[in-house]
């Protein structure tokens, strides 16, 4: 199957996308609207990008009424916003808490009220982090890009440099590594699916991986262990 994406509707590009590229990590973002009313929402198009300086991306879409709230809480300044942000990331001890962060509720009214989590200072920007998150990025943003202004479905690609981390007690070690283990976090897949970071394994990169045993079976290996 080829496919032209000019010829499917955006919802139905959405769900190829969606369905594909899995799992994504999902971002948690607290921010605050000028006049200082607490958004709480998810967003699964995200990722870090960068760690000189170290710069998160997440891409709220533009809906059939606008920009999303989170969308127009971190626009600079200059946009009408406060350009700042606290970024979590969704684990499993706040997961039903997260996705219900995902109801559309009017402008000003806060999620984080609806849901019951802790608000608590965040050390350099205004936006509180939650006290149960183990990870919390403070981060102001740098850019915003529009790849269709005003469309919807569109993305809006927020580039945000991180100012201030928390981590958890112990949620490291001294080489900056971080437990899985500890962190348990959630991976959207397409539609209403999420899964686990749980089942995992370690493995060599480099040409060296072409040699190395997989530790899971593989189609096309099963086949030639058949003949």
């Amino acid at each position: 199957m080829d496919v032209d994406p000019r010829s499917l509707s955006a919802s139905d590009r959405y769900k190829i996308l969606a369905g594909c590229v899995t799992p994504r990590p999902i971002a948690f973002v607290s921010s605050l609207s000028p006049a200082g009313e607490v958004n709480l929402a998810p967003f699964s198009f995200f990722n870090g990008v960068g760690a000189d300086p170290m710069v998160l991306v997440f891409s709220p879409l533009t809906m059939k009424d606008g920009d999303k709230d989170t969308l127009r809480n971190v626009a600079p300044p200059a946009e009408g916003g406060t350009g700042e942000m606290v970024v979590h990331v969704a684990v499993e001890s706040y997961f039903r808490e997260m996705a219900a962060c995902a109801e559309d509720l009017p402008y000003g009214e806060s999620e984080l009220e609806m849901v019951g989590l802790t608000a608590a200072p965040s050390k350099v920007v205004k936006p509180p982090r939650l006290l149960e998150a183990p990870v919390a990025f403070e981060c102001r943003t740098l850019q915003i890009v529009r790849t269709n202004p005003g469309k919807p479905m569109a993305g809006n690609l927020v580039i945000a440099e991180v100012v201030h981390v928390w981590l958890a007690d112990g949620l490291a070690n001294d080489r900056w590594h971080v437990d899985q283990d500890a962190l348990r976090t959630v991976g959207r897949l397409g539609g209403p699916s999420y899964c686990l970071t749980r089942d995992r394994f370690d493995f060599v990169r480099g040409k060296d991986a072409l040699s190395a045993p997989l530790p899971f079976g593989r189609d096309d290996e099963n086949e030639e262990d058949d003949e």
